[in-house]
């Protein structure tokens, strides 16, 4: 799990992972998450709950039932599409504790951050190494991810890469009548001296 505003990971190695214990793991971080954050709030107003939880799903192809009494929204919990991560069960427990699940599309994992912190951790963890065991690999892991939070660094969207994007399209030079543009400046032809004298000496009727 990754927060990117804070840049704090939590990991676990295991040598499986079928739903019982991803779930398992999942309640038990979330719940500390939440009860770190402080006391619940009261909701002064169900509509206004409702209309916040419900302008999260706007767009949402397959949006989630959400409940008939709904908790102030907490939290919003992204991760991968998957069969696993929409068991009723799961959804209903993220609901009850003020939690909205939003899923990357259909091979649209590059939304999601924490396949970014995943890769940063493991090469930190394996590269140049020669495990032997599962066991030695998970220990790695989980070392990278302690040494991590100690200076973590907090990830948003954007970055250098968008602005190196931005400052290309600023590059380009529309051309009136269409949507198309060029990378370059359309050259103009060259008046001739001739040119030059006749635009000077031409008579006007």
């Amino acid at each position: 799990m990754f927060h990117p505003a804070s840049g704090q990971v939590r990991v676990k190695g295991v040598h499986a992972c079928p739903n019982q214990v991803l779930h398992s793991w999942l309640q038990t971080e979330l719940s500390a998450i939440l009860a770190a954050q402080g006391a619940e709030e009261t909701a002064q107003n169900p509509g206004c709950t409702r209309a916040l939880w419900e302008r999260w799903q706007g767009g949402l192809l397959d949006p989630p039932r959400l409940p008939d009494e709904l908790p102030p929204l907490r939290m919003l919990l992204i991760w991968d599409n998957l069969a696993g991560h929409k068991t009723p069960v799961m959804v209903h427990w993220l609901s009850e504790h003020g939690i909205m699940p939003l899923y990357t599309p259909l091979r649209g994992s590059w939304r999601n951050m924490a396949e970014s912190i995943q890769r940063i951790l493991k090469r930190r963890a394996l590269d140049g190494q020669h495990p032997t065991s599962t066991d030695e690999i998970i220990a790695w892991v989980e070392a990278v991810a302690q040494a991590w939070n100690r200076h973590p660094t907090p990830f948003e969207w954007g970055g250098k890469r968008a602005a190196r994007r931005v400052r290309r399209r600023a590059r380009r030079h529309a051309q009136g009548g269409s949507g198309a543009c060029t990378r370059r400046p359309v050259q103009r032809p060259r008046r001739t001296k001739l040119d030059e004298w006749r635009y000077t000496n031409q008579v006007t009727h």
